[in-house]
């Protein structure tokens, strides 16, 4: 007699903002246009009566709403979307990383006693309360440069994070960005709801298109937590 596996149950929960028409993800980067290319008032004469569709246009920048980051995206020689292993963004096991109200600079002390080697390490500032006022451009959380060389040692296959930019925007060398994604190590910037995921055990998702020669684009990021 065979002996069938328990199911596992699991919550799914929505990590990714909505993208709207007009809003702004970053200062200085436009918004998106969303529109109709063809309405269904207008589609109503190119089909039997009843029948109708909406077509979609949508112009906007790729670094927008919630991201990924690939290598092609800080280095011409780096991998873009249309190259990345579909394993390297899919099921991942998670590690969420919870950082106080009030800490800027997230260093290596908050990531050196976890083995976050293959997985997903995520950064739970709660920054992402500030989506779509003021607040959330100015003084948002971000990584140290020695904290990214940590994770690139330790071996992380992604690191993602719930404010503006896992860098600080001042530090124009964007040494986390550098240090990451040359190590081929993928970032997620502008995730929501991570308070929602346990410390570990959480299966992480962030699929983009796939585009050629395109290094960012928005993802419906997910995670699979245990219920």
């Amino acid at each position: 007699m065979l002996l069938q596996k328990p199911v596992m149950k699991h919550s799914v929960i929505d990590l990714s903002h909505t993208i709207e028409h007009a809003m702004v993800t970053y200062k200085g980067l436009p918004a998106p246009i969303i529109c109709d290319y063809l309405s269904r008032e207008a589609s109503r004469s190119k089909y039997a009566p009843g029948t109708e569709f909406h077509i979609g246009r949508i112009d906007m920048v790729a670094n927008t709403g919630t991201y990924l980051d690939s290598p092609f995206h800080r280095y011409a020689d780096g991998e873009d979307l249309s190259q990345l292993p579909i394993e390297q963004l899919t099921n991942l096991d998670a590690i969420v990383v919870r950082v106080p109200a009030g800490q800027r600079a997230v260093g290596k002390k908050f990531f050196d006693s976890l083995e976050v080697r293959g997985k997903a390490v995520l950064v739970a500032t709660g920054w992402d309360r500030h989506w779509r006022t003021d607040q959330y451009f100015e003084g948002h959380p971000f990584l140290t440069g020695a904290a990214a060389q940590w994770l690139r040692e330790a071996g992380a296959a992604l690191v993602g994070i719930d404010s503006l930019n896992i860098d600080d925007t001042a530090d124009l060398v964007r040494p986390v960005h550098s240090v990451l994604l040359r190590a081929g190590i993928l970032i997620v910037e502008h995730l929501r709801g991570l308070g929602a995921l346990p410390d570990a055990g959480a299966r992480f998702f962030a699929v983009p298109p796939k585009v050629r020669a395109f290094g960012t684009f928005p993802v419906r990021a997910f995670a699979l937590s245990p219920s």
